[in-house]
């Protein structure tokens, strides 16, 4: 039965990844409304009924036929409700299915998904605990900078984290894979927002509620925090969604500079993330997705290829694809055919196979793109291809791949 091992873990990746697609969308969805929401909110007019009651803005919207009139109450209104809904099982749903799809995809296969011995020459084990102290270590400090006298000021502190995470990036890429590096920078951010929830937002409101159940008037400052996290959240989201599709774009992750890639990136995203914010409340201002779509357009010059050097077309292209096909079978098939035989994979990644010559030649430009220019397959370079290898593979492709 151990042949079906990987087999059934392909199962658990697809369905796991699944629900952490769609607790995401709830997750992040409900992040994007509320934040809408608080910009959106007009106060009433002074001295209205609504204004004696307590309510510091309301909105009136129209959504699938009915209209909605919601209100929000600075600090509590003056009788709890019976009946009062708590939005915090998508956060914790979308974390947990993460981890679960993080160990699943990277940590049961850490030697192919994780260690890249060109970077760092790692046991499994090295690379797991790697990875998890980053998550771990990530959010101790964030958490003692929100609470530090930094916290104070949102665009310093918002200064200081980005540099946390452009240094963890830059320590992860000269650990980890450049795949693996990408994903742990996700799920450091993706910790830092479940414990937002679970360790200050919700503890808060329940501080809240308990106040209010006891007769008491609550204490503002635990909104003020659960507001400031959920911020953060907000503005966390747009970075942590593009790690999330960065393992399909080897030409991010794989670059030698993949930490200051990623930087860039993940600037872009929350200029971009901070102009809508700012229109919720009236205020277009398209400096910011300019400045988003610029950072954006640096990397890609950037990290764009250079024109390959003119080659002089095979003597004998027989013997070269015979050379080819010889490389392709060493170093590549073991995952890219019909009957893998590198452990952790039941089918080959991607669905490309490389038993045949119809089928190396067909895939002649993929094989180019990651082989050659982009150098990330085989993945972690697990069976070792040299060199002189990518150069034939090169060679052979800018003479036409015959």
């Amino acid at each position: 039965m151990e042949y079906l091992l990987p087999y059934g873990l392909e199962w658990a990746n697809l369905l796991v990844r699944w629900l952490h697609i769609i607790t995401g969308i709830a997750w992040i969805g409900a992040s994007f409304y509320f934040v809408w929401l608080d910009n959106s909110i007009r106060p009433p007019a002074p001295g209205s009924d609504l204004a004696k009651k307590g309510v510091s803005g309301e909105l009136w919207a129209v959504h699938g036929g009915g209209f909605y009139n919601p209100q929000k109450y600075l600090v509590a209104p003056a009788e709890l409700p019976k009946e009062l809904h708590w939005f915090k099982w998508e956060a914790y749903t979308t974390w947990l299915s993460g981890i679960a799809l993080l160990t699943i995809a990277y940590y049961f296969n850490a030697q192919a998904m994780m260690v890249d011995k060109q970077v760092a020459d790692l046991s499994s084990l090295q690379a797991i605990g790697i990875g998890i102290g980053f998550l771990v270590a990530g959010w101790i400090v964030y958490d003692a900078l929100c609470r530090s006298p930094l916290g104070k000021s949102e665009k310093w502190l918002g200064l200081v984290v980005f540099v946390l995470l452009l240094v963890s990036a830059y320590a992860l890429t000269h650990l980890l894979s450049g795949r693996a590096a990408f994903i742990h920078i996700g799920a450091m951010i993706g910790t830092m927002m479940v414990a937002n929830v679970a360790m200050v937002i919700i503890p808060g409101q329940r501080k809240m509620v308990q106040a209010m159940q006891a007769g008491s008037l609550p204490d503002p400052v635990h909104g003020i925090k659960a507001k400031q996290r959920s911020v953060h959240n907000n503005y966390f989201t747009l970075p942590v969604l593009f790690i999330m599709i960065s393992n399909h774009y080897a030409m991010t992750y794989q670059n030698r500079n993949a930490w200051l890639v990623l930087g860039f990136i993940m600037a872009a995203g929350v200029f971009i993330r901070h102009f809508f914010n700012l229109r919720h409340k009236g205020r277009v201002e398209w400096r910011y997705p300019a400045i988003g779509a610029a950072l954006l357009l640096a990397v890609a010059v950037a990290i764009a290829p250079s024109k390959p050097a003119a080659v002089k077309p095979a003597a004998d292209p027989a013997a070269q694809f015979a050379k080819v096909k010889a490389i392709i079978d060493t170093r590549c098939v073991a995952c890219h055919s019909a009957t893998p035989t590198q452990p952790g994979f039941a089918t080959a990644p991607a669905g490309v196979l490389f038993d045949t010559a119809d089928q190396v030649h067909q895939r002649a430009a993929q094989i180019h793109k990651r082989a050659v220019e982009q150098k990330d397959m085989p993945i972690g370079n697990l069976t070792n291809m040299t060199e002189a290898e990518r150069a034939e593979l090169g060679a052979w492709f800018a003479a036409g791949a015959k």
